[in-house]
């Protein structure tokens, strides 16, 4: 019998474990939220959100309200038939592992052995007297265990302290406790008329469902006797009825599967050793030296009790690592230190990005942290005395300043030089970009300002798609070009006709300006 509760019970364990709906619940639980701390933790609650302790307040949470039932036995001397118990649970969490437990449970349980006995004298007589005499002193002891049981039990929970996950979804635990048990045990040692019973019949040779079922025919079920009890070596009391209570050790595991915040479902197995061999009614040939012990493997409901907006669920649900880990990922409370990065020259470009990490203070620089050189010349702004000079008035000398050719005298009319000799610069581009920075922009200026002086001359605009060439290459290229274009001829005034276009391989970002023949 007792096999065939432990295969149901690995059964049930398997379906719910296996089952997707108890995957979907994940508990929130805030250290930084106060409105789940009591009054008497504030104090802690407020050191650890100003930095000034590194343990959070334990939190309100709710309690659990159980009820159970299932399969209840007794082991002893006297093989057990299937009996029941049922109850009702109050649980309360101390911390994330350990919890108490207040029971109450219920049961009959039964038994009826398949083989002869003798009988056993006790202090309190021998119901079984009469059956006895009629079969030279054996019998078949049978019994009828009615129980009322308190329970304050210590839980220790296993499972909810996880490095690798989040909330736990399965509750594993193990459980000690003290248990007082009240218990009735009668046997039917009697027939209706009030004599013994006779087993002339009974063939005790044959198989044990064969001769429990003749004990079944021959017994009448009305449990009429007291069983016989021990003395008061551990009996704290008794009562009329031979109801006997006793003192009880338990210990258990069991196994709770999240539904919701609210709602779990478990199945537990609890042993209660009450230290007596007199609970099946027959105390065994040696007199009582093995005790019995009552298993009770139960299905059990729980309910989760209290305001969720002020208390979080059983601590036992939640994975303290929880926050922790969260903290890590999303900081919210973490004091982190403002990043310094350093800038050698001060030119706000940091070293790490900074191509020339040497430019003097106060220089302007561009993205990359080199010197700005507006007109090409070769000279930086910070040094150039002459920030626009004109292409055909350079080279210029060290302070950037180009040697202009004179006008001529009098009334007569400025040569002009010739074409070939214009030197034009070049205009770069960022990334995919195709836009005239705030920097080439002045420099376009100065080139639209020399075309002004020789209407006669006509320029080159030219566009690289990459040494190699690559996908889109030309097209950005292309649209580079005319971006350079579009600025001389709408911003500064100067005739399209004057530009010819073309691409060639070279530097992708880079379009060259030169003089057309």
């Amino acid at each position: 019998m007792a096999s065939k509760k432990y295969l149901l019970l690995a059964g049930a364990m398997t379906l719910l474990a296996a089952s997707p709906g108890f995957a979907q619940v994940k508990p929130t639980y805030d250290a930084l939220d106060s409105s789940k701390v009591s009054a008497r933790n504030m104090a802690q609650f407020n050191s650890f959100r100003n930095n000034q302790s590194n343990y959070p307040a334990k939190p309100r949470d709710m309690w659990e309200l159980g009820l159970h039932g299932g399969y209840h036995f007794i082991k002893g001397n006297v093989a057990a038939l299937p009996g029941f118990g049922g109850g009702i649970s109050l649980r309360k969490a101390l911390g994330h592992t350990f919890s108490v437990r207040g029971e109450y449970t219920g049961s009959f349980d039964y038994g009826l052995d398949y083989q002869l006995k003798p009988t056993v004298s006790t202090p309190s007589g021998n119901p079984w007297a009469a059956t006895a005499a009629k079969n030279g002193g054996m019998i078949v002891p049978n019994y009828k265990t009615a129980t009322h049981q308190l329970s304050l039990d210590l839980i220790a929970s296993l499972s909810n302290i996880m490095f690798y996950k989040a909330q736990p979804k399965v509750n594993w635990y193990i459980l000690a406790g003290y248990g007082l048990v009240l218990a009735d045990v009668d046997v039917d040692a009697l027939d209706a008329s009030g004599a013994g019973y006779s087993y002339a019949g009974i063939n005790f040779g044959g198989k044990k469902k064969d001769i429990r079922k003749q004990l079944k025919n021959l017994y009448d079920k009305k449990y009429e006797s007291n069983a016989p009890a021990q003395g008061n070596r551990v009996q704290i009391g008794r009562k009329d009825n031979n109801q006997l209570l006793r003192h009880a050790l338990e210990l258990g595991t069991g196994l709770a599967f999240k539904v919701s915040k609210r709602f779990n479902i478990g199945v537990e197995e609890k042993l209660t050793l009450p230290f007596d061999a007199y609970m099946d009614g027959y105390p065994g040939v040696n007199g009582g030296s093995t005790k019995d012990f009552f298993s009770y493997t139960s299905l059990r409901l729980n309910f989760n009790l209290g305001n969720p907006n002020k208390r979080v669920e059983p601590l036992w649900w939640i994975n303290p690592m929880d926050f922790a880990y969260s903290e890590l990922n999303a900081p919210r409370r973490m004091k982190i230190p403002v990043p310094i990065l350093p800038d050698s020259d001060g030119d706000g470009v940091t070293d790490q990005f900074d191509r020339e990490p040497n430019t003097p203070a106060g220089a302007p620089v561009d993205s990359h942290g080199v010197a700005r050189d507006t007109d090409g010349d070769g000279v930086p702004d910070y040094r150039d005395k002459q920030l626009i000079t004109p292409t055909y008035c350079q080279p210029v000398d060290a302070d950037g300043v180009g040697k202009c050719p004179d006008p001529e005298c009098c009334n007569k009319v400025a040569a002009t030089p010739g074409c070939s000799s214009l030197v034009f610069p070049s205009v770069s581009f960022k990334g995919s970009a195709t836009k005239i920075s705030k920097d080439f922009e002045a420099v376009l200026g100065s080139v639209a300002n020399t075309l002004r002086q020789n209407p006669s001359c006509n320029i080159l605009v030219t566009g690289h798609a990459g040494a190699k060439g690559k996908k889109g290459g030309v097209d950005l290229s292309s649209r580079r070009v005319d971006a350079v274009i579009d600025y001389l001829a709408e911003k500064q005034g100067i005739d399209r006709g004057r530009f010819i276009k073309q691409n060639t391989p070279g530097d992708s970002n880079t379009v060259d300006l030169a003089p057309a023949n």
